[in-house]
């Protein structure tokens, strides 16, 4: 579709295009959760769906995840098409085997009577001066349970386009929004109609020495250790941005890879069993004989996410990035 129009928008702007427009497309889209309606969420992303489709389609609830799991389950279950907010990933830990024992199953389970088109939206990750179980970043959690997929969106284009798809999408989706980044930056949005395959990731920029590879908040200080290395090393990265966990686009990361011989995974998720693990697997398995020297990962660390005056600490930031690029291309 041709883009004839465009609004200037930052992520948190671009989300309620997404759900004001499929909202206004498709009356079987539900909105609920903890002060979605009245106060248009706690980030705002909902603002102004309660007086545009009113209460029995933007829908305060109680202040009980596992309740919100339920409810989108059972109203997918039905042929309705819920998006379900948490207002923090660490508040969905009690909604976790709503999702995993059902959610993820039923579809399965009922021989494919019963597909759950369902999006659960959480902010997800450290940087906004948060207090305790409002910082986490444990995707992992979501992308190792088969049945679910798991979304992470880097831009307000790319996650106005994520969301569009994730709610037309038959399969429940969790859908994690990086909220250090929901205001930080505009971008130039569509107003028509766009979306993105789920499980298709992206080249946000292109080069030939080494392969870094993110998604959500630290994608960006990703684009920012690579621009530095370029003008202060004279090697230029290519990055790729995942944009979904499961499904995992492998075969992008996998090539460039094999064209670069180098790679660093940046996350801001713990280090032990993270994403990079897995992404570390499938190099291995399919680009081997192509690398020319170890695999670098720059992660959060294995603690608690601290409490604000330390968060900086544990996020990578552009140095500890530097650092391992600058070990991998002098192997």
């Amino acid at each position: 579709m041709g883009v004839d129009s465009m609004a200037n928008l930052n992520m948190a702007d671009a989300l309620n295009l997404a759900l004001m427009q499929e909202m206004e497309k498709d009356g079987d889209v539900i909105v609920f959760g903890e002060d979605v309606g009245v106060d248009g969420g706690v980030f705002r992303i909902t603002d102004g769906l309660l007086d545009r489709f009113g209460e029995r389609r933007v829908i305060d609830t109680p202040v009980a995840e596992t309740a919100i799991a339920g409810f989108a389950i059972g109203m997918a279950a039905y042929g309705l098409k819920p998006v379900g907010e948490m207002q923090f990933t660490g508040f969905s830990y009690q909604g976790f085997h709503q999702m995993e024992s059902h959610a993820a199953r039923l579809r399965w389970r009922s021989r494919g009577r019963y597909p759950i088109s369902m999006v659960l939206r959480m902010p997800y990750g450290a940087g906004v001066h948060a207090l305790e179980h409002h910082s986490e970043s444990r995707e992992v959690y979501y992308a190792h349970t088969p049945g679910l997929k798991m979304v992470i969106p880097s831009t307000p284009r790319n996650a106005r386009a994520l969301l569009v798809s994730a709610i037309r999408d038959p399969d429940p989706v969790i859908f994690f929004e990086p909220k250090a980044i929901y205001r930080a930056f505009r971008e130039e949005v569509p107003e028509e109609e766009e979306t993105l395959p789920i499980g298709q990731s992206r080249t946000a920029r292109q080069g030939s020495d080494l392969t870094m590879i993110s998604y959500g908040a630290m994608l960006h200080r990703t684009l920012e250790a690579a621009e530095r290395l370029a003008d202060e090393d004279g090697a230029e990265a290519e990055v790729i941005d995942l944009l979904s966990l499961s499904p995992l686009d492998h075969e992008r990361f996998t090539q460039s890879a094999r064209n670069t011989g180098r790679v660093v995974i940046v996350h801001e998720a713990h280090r032990s069993y993270g994403p990079a693990g897995e992404i570390m697997a499938r190099l291995i398995e399919e680009s081997f004989y192509y690398l020319e020297a170890p695999i670098r990962r720059v992660t959060g660390f294995d603690t608690i996410v601290p409490m604000f005056a330390r968060e900086q600490d544990y996020l990578p930031d552009v140095e500890r990035i530097l650092e391992a690029t600058r070990a991998a291309m002098n192997d």
